[in-house]
């Protein structure tokens, strides 16, 4: 299984540090926050790395992190010219997957508790489709929600006004190689972007779409105080 890390974007809620540096790039405990993503991976199993990022910061990236040897996996990098969407991003990765080859996503913002090791392996045996994380939040409505039918998701509602559950979508994805077959049929949403909830009732549609309901904790970090709350959560803490 190949891993994709998607750490572009302007970081706008995290204005004015993001004038200076990719949000990815901020100091969580004691490391920059795209390190978490990559131990993650790693811990999982999964070596083979493409890191998506934006040209703002593509020096920084490169210099802290290599060619991955350091941190025990292989790096390779893409560069996401401007903010188009988190499906616009994964794109960039369809000539490094091979046919046939699955792929876990994580947005380089998300940063969690739980071990993927499980759900690696998992997937390794599933013959096709894909699969999101869940979590329980207070705040659902900000992210995207799932519409559920028993145990199975029906479809995926994003940023909904009045949200069907109180679990949101996190950025932590798993898909076959199709994937990019399906980006290539979605056209942009409102706001001209990508949209990965596009992608995702693609498959739902086909009921080959499965999840996971995360039991640990989960931070999106990419606001002032979700930063905060993964600086203490991660404080002196590698791992």
């Amino acid at each position: 299984m190949k891993g994709v890390i998607l750490a572009g974007g302007t970081g706008t809620r995290l204005w004015p540090l993001t004038k200076l540096i990719n949000k990815h790039l901020l100091p969580v405990g004691k490391y920059p926050m795209i390190y978490y993503a990559i131990e993650k991976l790693r811990a999982a199993g999964i070596v083979d790395i493409l890191l998506v990022m934006s040209k703002q910061s593509a020096s920084l990236f490169t210099g802290f992190l290599g060619s991955g040897k350091e941190w025990g996996v292989k790096l390779t990098y893409k560069i996401q010219e401007e903010a188009g969407g988190i499906a616009e991003a994964l794109e960039l990765a369809e000539s490094f997957v091979h046919p046939g080859e699955k792929l876990l996503v994580l947005l380089g913002d998300n940063l969690f508790e739980d071990s993927l090791v499980v759900n690696v392996k998992e997937f390794e045996l599933q013959p096709e489709g894909a699969k999101v994380f869940l979590k329980e939040v207070d705040d659902p409505g900000r992210y995207g929600v799932p519409v559920m039918d028993g145990a199975v998701i029906k479809r995926i509602e994003e940023k909904p006004e009045h949200p069907q559950s109180s679990y949101c979508v996190t950025g932590i994805y798993m898909y076959d190689s199709s994937v990019f077959d399906k980006i290539k049929v979605i056209g942009p949403s409102k706001r001209g972007e990508l949209e990965i909830t596009d992608v995702n009732n693609l498959y739902a549609d086909k009921g080959a779409l499965t999840h996971h309901i995360l039991a640990g904790w989960w931070i999106d970090a990419g606001t002032f105080p979700s930063w905060y709350e993964a600086t203490n959560k991660l404080r002196g803490d590698g791992n």
